[in-house]
């Protein structure tokens, strides 16, 4: 949203306090559709389009209502935030009646539609609601102008009248039977020239990616992508998107739509991504993932990651590291020195990474890969650790034992070392020695898969493959032991709500260039 933007008009608070009722899921029925669509005026490429529902009805409201009561013990946040909105009306001198002015006109469906992306923020921000009585509406618009502290200029474009607030440039009027608000004037003029034209909605893209939206759901998200890549210009961090590269991903292609949906016990956010000609990444990490030790508060995993790997590793080599390795020379040179990294990438599997601990001091993880050649895995261990104790490398000592490897200390590197172990199937990079031999000998302690937590954040993702899992209560106890001193009273006001989370869980799956990834939110 623009930075700027301070929408003088009790209209514009309206409107911005509907897309908080929206997302709140705060209607009270009634009203009817109205007409026409919120992406009917949303400009033709529009990178990013949110349209929400105003007035849930039935199960849809239940379960908004029993999200928010669990969250933050509200029993009615639509009339909250109407009382809200209403008193900030009267401390603005432009009071107004939700219930009298506002209610009867208000449609069911709200968007916003913003465009100019240059890196950092939006040049062109609109809302478009739709009404019931456009001419109640309209009425609403004339009566809170009149009332207005700022002087209001009337202004028409294209047989469509419109008043501008001259002391911020924030324009309103009724394109059709939808509300627009905008920032600035040309974005509602571009509005109008979308009602009568070209719009978001006519575009093939956006209409194939919200056709993959969840059915009944509270608010959608559209993005495309590659446009917003493009508007930005060089902005984008080039790295990020060679990241993605690497995965066989690229960005430039991908449009995605994500859907919010609110159930009793939970909150989802179905995402659906096209990732155009590309075949999609697949695999299923979950068993890895629910390996890992079961008093980690937070543990992704990735399928495929030796393939992704050994793409970048490519590129790496290719383009060198600057001022250290020339290009061509990076899979050389290990090799010199007994460490084929051909060979080592090409038997990795998956990746997982935990964290665990309550505290700075008891923080530890690890970086777990698995491979297809136990005795290779072995071997790269035992061979860079011969190489860092030829170079004279400082801090390291050998570990035994069950699983072998070595560890560096370090001041750099904080009080606990980071040790490199492999047993097995397993190679683990650890921040700690307990983290790293529970990561290789993870059949001989208790796992995630074994936990409550996990179970049911597994069970919620169906039939989709969990990947990514957070412990709420685990991560809320760091947060709280990080936290200074003097900013405890104010993370105390946000424990209030942080503490009704009992896990987060991500899972994606692939069909092709179609992607569809779940995050759920799960409610004590």
């Amino acid at each position: 949203m623009p930075r700027n933007l301070k929408a003088r008009f009790p209209a514009s608070l309206l409107l911005l306090g509907g897309t908080l009722l929206a997302l709140a899921g705060c209607g009270d029925g009634g009203g009817g559709n109205g007409g026409s669509t919120p992406a009917g005026v949303a400009p033709p490429g529009s990178p990013i389009f949110v349209e929400a529902t105003l007035r849930p009805q039935d199960e849809l409201k239940t379960d908004v209502e029993e999200v928010v009561q669990t969250v933050a013990g509200i029993d009615d946040l639509g009339s909250l935030i109407v009382s809200e909105l209403e008193e900030e009306a009267r401390s603005e001198g432009e009071p107004f009646d939700y219930e009298t002015e506002v209610e009867p006109w208000l449609g069911e469906r709200a968007g916003i539609f913003l465009d100019g992306f240059d890196g950092e923020e939006f040049e062109r921000f609109g809302i478009a609601i739709q009404t019931t009585d456009s001419d109640a509406a309209q009425s609403f618009i004339e009566k809170q102008a009149e009332n207005s502290k700022d002087p209001i200029d009337d202004a028409s474009y294209e047989g469509v009248e419109y008043k501008v607030d001259s002391a911020d440039e924030t324009v309103v009027g009724m394109v059709g039977e939808l509300l627009v608000i905008t920032e600035k004037e040309q974005a509602f003029k571009d509005a109008v020239d979308a009602s009568s034209g070209d719009s978001l909605d006519d575009e093939e893209a956006y209409q194939e990616a919200i056709d993959d939206a969840v059915e009944g759901s509270l608010a959608d998200v559209y993005v495309d992508v590659g446009l917003l890549i493009e508007q930005s210009g060089d902005e984008i961090d080039e790295s990020a998107l060679q990241a993605l590269r690497s995965t066989g991903i690229d960005p430039r292609d991908a449009t995605a739509v994500a859907s919010v949906i609110p159930g009793s016990d939970q909150v989802e956010v179905e995402i659906g991504s096209d990732l155009g000609d590309q075949e999609a990444p697949s695999g299923d990490p979950s068993g890895l993932l629910g390996s890992l030790p079961a008093n980690s508060f937070a543990a992704l995993a990735v399928a495929g990651f030796g393939e992704q790997l050994e793409e970048a590793v490519d590129e790496l080599d290719k383009e060198g590291i600057p001022d250290t390795v020339p290009p061509g020379n990076l899979k050389k040179g290990l090799k010199q020195a007994g460490i084929d990294l051909d060979e080592i990438v090409g038997s990795l599997e998956e990746a997982g990474l935990f964290v665990e601990g309550s505290s700075e001091s008891s923080l530890e993880g690890a970086l777990v890969l698995t491979t297809d050649d136990p005795e290779q895995a072995r071997d790269t261990v035992d061979n860079i650790s011969s190489l860092l104790r030829g170079i004279g490398a400082q801090g390291v000592t050998a570990v035994t034992g069950e699983a072998s490897g070595f560890s560096i200390r370090s001041d750099d590197l904080g009080p606990k070392p980071l040790v490199v172990v492999a047993k097995d199937d397993r190679i683990a990079i650890g921040y700690g020695r307990v983290a790293a031999l529970q990561a290789v000998l993870a059949s001989n302690a208790k796992a995630l898969a074994d936990t409550p937590a996990f179970q049911d954040a597994e069970a919620a993702l169906g039939d989709t493959p969990i990947s990514f899992f957070v412990d709420g209560p685990g991560a809320l106890r760091l947060a709280e032991s990080l936290i200074p001193s003097e900013d405890q009273a104010q993370f105390r006001e946000a424990k209030k709500y942080l503490r009704n989370i009992s896990s987060i869980a991500l899972g994606s799956s692939a069909d092709g260039s179609s992607v569809t990834a779940k995050l759920i939110v799960g409610l004590e």
